[in-house]
């Protein structure tokens, strides 16, 4: 979906395919007829944003054989959708039964991240829409913290002025600008906006930036204005935003409050629980591990990573975290020019929520991620930006 903001700027809105999570080019195919067309036919849109999510083994495919970037090209524009940003956070092995820590390997210090985030770019140079030119890419802030040394953030940082070396490179041979984002997430070496300045600006270069996910901005209990006012005064790049909200329990001392988190503390994926307190955040790397006793300060809200669908709030005594969602979005695009141009809702987490929320049939998803577009799209045009045919 592309709105026009009041500056004349082109803002583009997807949802991330990481929510039909699938390995092989066969795969992701699939999930085009599927999963995406008919989220388009609910919409009622002609033409449809997705910010794919390839694998390691179907970014191998369409990277080494044209034909193959051909043939996905053609399935997108045949089913009226179009790319123009990546998910490159997760490797491989995202719809297994239990990714937890597994999602962020390989990390920034390991060679093949490198060669997996260049060979994304030069796929979607190959994917990008006729009439535009500039793709984005979000990535894994740079790697898991524990075991993260001064030697490894070297390798990182000569990683990321190798990448930015390649982008330059592919921007002069195709005409077509790709910019990658590092995503701060909880327990991470970059878990703030924060966190993400220093090595940015180390680098410092307009090709490597930030992607802000809303969910894990509210989980870390950065307020949205303060966290976007600081990247614009260092001067980073805003590249994306994914839009997507965090599980908040106001009172977790309760006991019903309790229980009702533990219906989200789920195997498949880690879901870092934070609270702010007056000596700082404090934290654990999951749900279950919050729920334990005293294992986190319950005198003020907690907040967990778990991205729930943006249109339907958990229920009572639970809560999304939708207003900072709100106000970041009044910030990246509300503005007299937009922070960013890409914005992906990203809700991976649909078969993960509590089995009575969960959709049965992918009729029900495909209701689920339509809901959640129009909301989005309400938002945009609401802060003053036009939806374009």
């Amino acid at each position: 979906m592309r709105f026009r903001h009041p500056d004349g700027t082109t803002v583009h809105l997807a949802y991330c395919t990481n929510v039909h999570p699938a390995e092989t080019l066969d795969g992701v195919l699939t999930q085009l007829r599927d999963h995406c067309e008919p989220v388009r036919r609910r919409l009622g849109r002609d033409r449809l944003g997705i910010g794919l999510w390839l694998a390691r083994d179907a970014a191998h495919a369409l990277v080494t054989d044209p034909s193959a970037l051909r043939e996905l090209r053609t399935g997108l524009d045949r089913r009226g959708l179009e790319v123009v940003t990546l998910n490159g956070f997760p490797y491989e092995g995202f719809g297994a039964e239990k990714v937890k820590y597994r999602v962020y390997r390989p990390d920034w210090t390991d060679p093949e991240r490198l060669e997996h985030t260049t060979a994304l770019a030069r796929v979607l140079t190959g994917l990008l829409p006729d009439d535009v030119t500039e793709g984005s890419i979000s990535t894994l802030p740079l790697a898991w913290r524990t075991g993260y040394d001064e030697a490894d953030a070297e390798k990182a940082r000569t990683a990321l002025l190798t990448l930015a070396e390649r982008l330059d490179a592919l921007h002069e041979l195709t005409g077509r600008s790709i910019r990658v984002g590092l995503e701060p997430e909880p327990g991470c070496v970059v878990e703030t906006t924060g966190d993400a300045i220093a090595p940015l600006t180390a680098i410092a270069h307009d090709r490597i930036g930030i992607c802000v996910d809303t969910c894990h901005l509210a989980t870390s209990f950065e307020d949205p204005h303060t966290a976007l006012d600081a990247l614009t005064t260092a001067g980073v790049p805003v590249v994306k935003s994914q839009l997507s909200a965090a599980l908040h329990a106001e009172h977790p001392h309760l006991p019903e409050v309790r229980e009702a988190l533990a219906a989200f503390d789920e195997p498949r994926f880690l879901h870092q629980t934070r609270t702010a307190t007056a000596a700082g955040l404090r934290g654990t790397d999951d749900l279950g591990a919050a729920l334990a006793a005293d294992a986190l300060p319950d005198g003020a809200p907690w907040r967990a990573h778990f991205h729930v669908p943006l249109h339907a709030a958990p229920a009572a005594p639970l809560t999304s975290t939708l207003p900072v969602l709100q106000a970041a979005l009044t910030r990246l695009v509300g503005g007299p020019h937009p922070l960013t141009r890409h914005l992906e809702v990203e809700t991976y987490t649909w078969q993960a929520l509590p089995p009575a929320l969960r959709p049965r049939a992918r009729t029900q998803l495909a209701d689920g991620i339509a809901a959640e577009l129009t909301l989005a799209r309400d938002l945009l045009t609401d802060l003053g930006l036009k939806e374009l045919p």
